[in-house]
């Protein structure tokens, strides 16, 4: 017996199919890039979330040692009595987080996710400025002179196109600081005396500037 032939033949796709297949398939690869890379992806504003969520619990934990040392920030406290007045002052940002250790809790706070620049530290004792994306904001001693002052904040500032190296660093309300595209892509979180934590944009920066009533910020950059 002959074995039956079947009346249904595969057809090969054409060229032109071929062409439509490969054209969709490259549409949607960019599309997903392109998802994947924009600053407001999902992605990108978990970070945010999570480094405002840091810089909240960074303020909390001012709170509660102001608390139990005299009303003062450590920025506002001898280094003899226990606080950073005079390492803060010259620059250093790891002893003011090293005597606020233990209402931090983890050292992982004080690292934001979004800084490529930094990795998270195990613990208080080797903490560095490799380990910290934050700021101190020298001049705030107590939440009491002006709630507005800037404690903390993201570091990733720039002026003319060049980073700002770490150390002290003062800022007139006029001079060109924007937030570099590293980070938060042009925009960074800034951490206030009374706790709070605002998202700003660079022309905004000027604007929270003005609010701390100094004529200079000056801040300690890790």
């Amino acid at each position: 017996m002959k074995p039956r032939l079947s009346k249904n033949h595969s057809a090969a796709m054409t060229l032109f199919e071929v062409g439509v297949v490969i054209a969709i398939v490259m549409i949607l690869a960019i599309l997903i890039l392109h998802t994947s890379w924009r600053p407001n992806s999902a992605y990108d504003r978990a970070r945010q979330i999570y480094c405002v969520n840091n810089l909240k619990q960074t303020g909390l934990a001012y709170r509660i040692w102001e608390g139990d040392n005299g009303n003062m920030y450590p920025m506002g406290v001898s280094v003899t009595n226990g606080g950073s007045m005079e390492m803060v002052a010259i620059g250093n940002v790891v002893q003011t987080f090293q005597v606020m250790s233990n209402e931090l809790g983890l050292p992982k706070i004080l690292y934001c996710p979004a800084d490529n620049a930094r990795t998270s530290a195990t613990t208080f004792a080797g903490l560095d400025n490799s380990n910290i994306s934050y700021f101190v904001g020298v001049d705030v001693t107590n939440d009491a002179v002006n709630p507005q002052m800037i404690i903390s904040g993201d570091c990733n500032f720039e002026i003319g196109g060049m980073a700002i190296k770490p150390g002290l660093r003062s800022f007139w309300t006029n001079d060109p600081v924007v937030w570099s595209a590293a980070g938060h892509v042009n925009r960074g979180n800034l951490g206030l005396a009374d706790g709070s934590v605002q998202v700003a944009t660079s022309p905004r920066l000027h604007d929270y500037f003005q609010l701390t009533g100094l004529a200079t910020n000056r801040f300690a950059i890790p």
